[in-house]
């Protein structure tokens, strides 16, 4: 815990790690303000790409936290710098209304109808999933479009348990066209070094805490900065041996951290 009091930037996941559903993580506003009070900063990393960034600006002031855009970095920011990077004529987004509107107002030419002029298929977290969007995808995948993913989990947390996330629907589509996508969020490193960069703190500086070994985690090991797994998701630390993925810390829940961090002051 003494290195940990060194950080000063702080990554955090969202789902699982400070809240579930509506439900606030007791000790999240504590450990926010204490990050405050030392100087640093927090950035939420979320691989959730159901909701837009002001989404999530009006779910944290309803729970009490607030936060600016310049307070994220989410799967969707990663997936549109990875899709500047191309030229594609025609993207069919297989997401929520909110992530085909984020593509669309990041400039890319974007549809939810199949067309003949589709090259790339971006598929995200699809809270509003139906039959049509899966039929278009497994004519799209034959026709060997590029295929991109948001992010690789295989469930969200929600209040009763849990649900299909974009992994799980991958490896559906997977079954019917024998294609995989590539994954553009956590585990990949860029998302954590991207914040890094934007919030301008070291590698030596910067601390990420979630609840996913295979993603949070994961993405905390491949870009070389401390990693806290914490058990009030998903996760249980059975998932270590696993996945052979072995974070910095383990801790319960985030008021544990915050206790940690200041001796139980």
């Amino acid at each position: 815990m003494n290195v940990l009091k060194e950080k000063k930037l702080f990554l955090l996941d969202m789902d699982g790690t400070i809240y579930l559903d509506n439900d606030l993580f007791d000790g999240t506003l504590d450990f926010l303000n204490y990050v405050k009070k030392i100087g640093g900063k927090y950035m939420f990393l979320t691989n959730n790409s159901s909701k837009s960034v002001n989404k999530y600006i009006e779910k944290l002031a309803s729970l009490g936290i607030c936060a600016t855009a310049e307070d994220f970095f989410t799967s969707v920011d990663a997936t549109i710098l990875d899709l500047s990077q191309k030229n594609y004529h025609k993207i069919y987004a297989l997401g929520t209304a909110s992530f085909q509107e984020q593509l669309k107002e990041a400039g890319f030419p974007v549809t939810n109808v199949l067309q003949d002029d589709i090259d790339c298929l971006c598929m995200g977290f699809d809270t509003e999933l139906t039959f049509q969007k899966l039929e278009d995808a497994c004519i799209l995948l034959g026709r060997g479009v590029d295929y991109i993913a948001t992010n690789p989990d295989w469930v969200c947390p929600t209040w009763y348990g849990y649900v299909p996330d974009c992994g799980s629907v991958s490896e559906m589509l997977f079954n019917a066209t024998k294609r995989r996508p590539r994954f553009i969020g956590k585990p990949q490193p860029d998302m954590a070094l991207l914040a890094m960069e934007k919030a301008g703190f070291s590698k030596e500086q910067t601390a990420i805490m979630g609840d996913r070994i295979y993603t949070d985690i994961a993405c905390g090991v491949n870009a070389g900065i401390y990693s806290i797994f914490v058990l009030s998701g998903e996760g249980v630390r059975e998932d270590i041996d696993k996945y052979g993925i072995t974070p910095s810390l383990v801790i319960e829940n985030i008021r544990t951290l915050y206790e940690g961090l200041t001796d139980g002051k």
